[in-house]
């Protein structure tokens, strides 16, 4: 997968797997206050993504 050098919100998260997208090309947020009140400012829809982790060699075989 595609990443870039800029760090999104997720780069201060402890979770391992959230910090695996915080250099993803999508501006992530983590669930909290911060992108409820952006969400409601700029009157638009929150996605919740339920994404799941695997180990490389699982997803290459």
């Amino acid at each position: 997968m595609p990443t870039n050098n800029k760090s999104n919100k997720l780069i201060a998260e402890k979770s391992p797997y959230l910090l695996q997208h915080a250099h993803n090309r999508v501006d992530w947020y983590p669930w909290g206050e911060e992108v409820f009140n952006k969400a409601k400012k700029e009157n638009k829809p929150i996605l919740v993504i339920i994404g799941y982790s695997c180990c490389h060699w699982w997803r290459v075989y």
